[in-house]
């Protein structure tokens, strides 16, 4: 683990640094407490300077607050500027990567916000909360005293109220509890499709490829099939879904194993919900979202046949939000489907109900307002 070093009370310090997010551990930093404006603040951030709070914890808050207005700003002043120079439209491929590139810099001008926290989790400012709780699921232990983002603190405090509080499943009429890391089930149109799509006829046992919270594996439970064998190769998503199924009272019944992709044999129902869009994940938690090279929806497809019994379904839930993006063509997944063996039996589709779907001012506005999320029911080409 690296380590983090400033200048304090005339002597150098040090301690280690974490970011889940995968940023270095950043090079200059300056202590920072209460008498720091937002206006200081935000131009250190921007050339790079990190700020190692050791003033009171809410005005940190408020001086992360302070620096996303300021970001917020510019990025409105200059999207106006570029609508005025360029009246023609840009590709929507360009916008997503402007779009993409704009949120990567954001992200690591706030990270610039450092809290410190002693041996256990515990952090050394006035007014600050009890994290322990909160850091010991998202890190494990702490043996000693470490470095973090505030920005990335406050996602692991919200991680923990999801997993505290769950989010609500209709479709189990229950909740499940995703983990800090794990892709939460907060669209629930996905979830829809896997419990009203008709099962092969007889099915009695499904594999459930890349189950993340276990969402989808309990679902097919609560539809009677005896068996699921539920893989993930993230250890915090093994546990997760661990832990779901056995609050559903499903251990019976799903079995969580640590696989790539497959689990040995073959099944009468397949199932896979992979990260929509090929991209580069910028961060660990980003591979639920970005699929580099399409790995993992070429994985599937391409291993599908041989782990289909005869007459057997695999269903593929995929949004095509990648369509609309310029980042993937229909042409080229049907090619993929078609040179992997497999032929389409049928398709269900449905309209996502999440608010950036509505949302004018959202710069994708355009892709997301026609995105359809749809489980492609596949089958061995005859």
């Amino acid at each position: 683990m690296s380590r983090v070093t400033w200048l304090e009370g005339g002597a150098e310090r040090s301690a280690q640094w974490r970011s889940e997010s995968g940023w270095p551990a950043p090079k200059k930093v300056v202590v920072a407490d209460d008498t720091m404006n937002a206006d200081t603040a935000y131009r250190l951030a921007l050339d790079g300077t990190a700020l190692l709070w050791r003033g009171d914890f809410q005005n940190a808050r408020q001086l992360l607050q302070a620096l996303v207005r300021r970001i917020e700003h510019k990025s409105d002043r200059a999207r106006r500027a570029k609508a005025k120079a360029n009246a023609a439209p840009v590709p929507a491929a360009e916008l997503f990567h402007r779009h993409r590139l704009q949120q990567l810099q954001r992200a690591r001008t706030l990270a610039m916000l450092l809290i410190p926290f002693e041996p256990g989790h515990a952090i050394p400012l006035r007014r600050a909360p009890d994290v322990v709780d909160a850091c010991t699921e998202a890190y494990g232990p702490a043996d000693e005293a470490y470095v973090a983002s505030l920005r990335e603190l406050l996602g692991v405090i919200g991680a923990h109220e999801w997993r505290r509080k769950g989010v609500r499943i209709p479709a189990l009429d229950a909740s499940i509890h995703p983990w800090y890391g794990v892709f939460s089930p907060v669209r629930g149109e996905y979830v829809e499709l896997v419990a009203q799509a008709p099962l092969p006829h007889g099915a009695k046992l499904a594999f459930d490829i890349g189950a993340g919270t276990g969402v989808l594996s309990a679902v097919l439970a609560r539809r009677g099939i005896a068996r699921v064998l539920a893989t993930d190769m993230d250890a915090r998503a093994l546990g997760c879904a661990r832990d779901n199924i056995a609050r559903l009272g499903l251990s019976s019944q799903v079995d969580v194993i640590e696989a790539d992709l497959f689990p040995e044999g073959r099944a009468p129902l397949v199932v896979c919900n992979p990260p929509w869009l090929p991209g580069k994940p910028s961060s660990a938690i980003e591979y639920a979202i970005y699929d580099p090279d399409s790995r993992m929806l070429k994985g599937f497809l391409g291993g599908l046949a041989a782990h289909l019994e005869p007459g057997g379904e695999g269903w593929l839930i995929l949004s095509d939000l990648a369509e609309h993006l310029g980042l993937r063509s229909r042409e080229q997944l049907l090619g993929w489907i078609g040179e992997a063996g497999l032929a389409v039996v049928a398709r269900h589709d449905v309209r996502p109900t999440h608010g950036k779907a509505s949302d004018p001012d959202d710069p994708l506005h355009m892709a997301r307002s026609r995105e359809v999320t749809s489980l492609w029911r596949l089958r061995a080409a005859a």
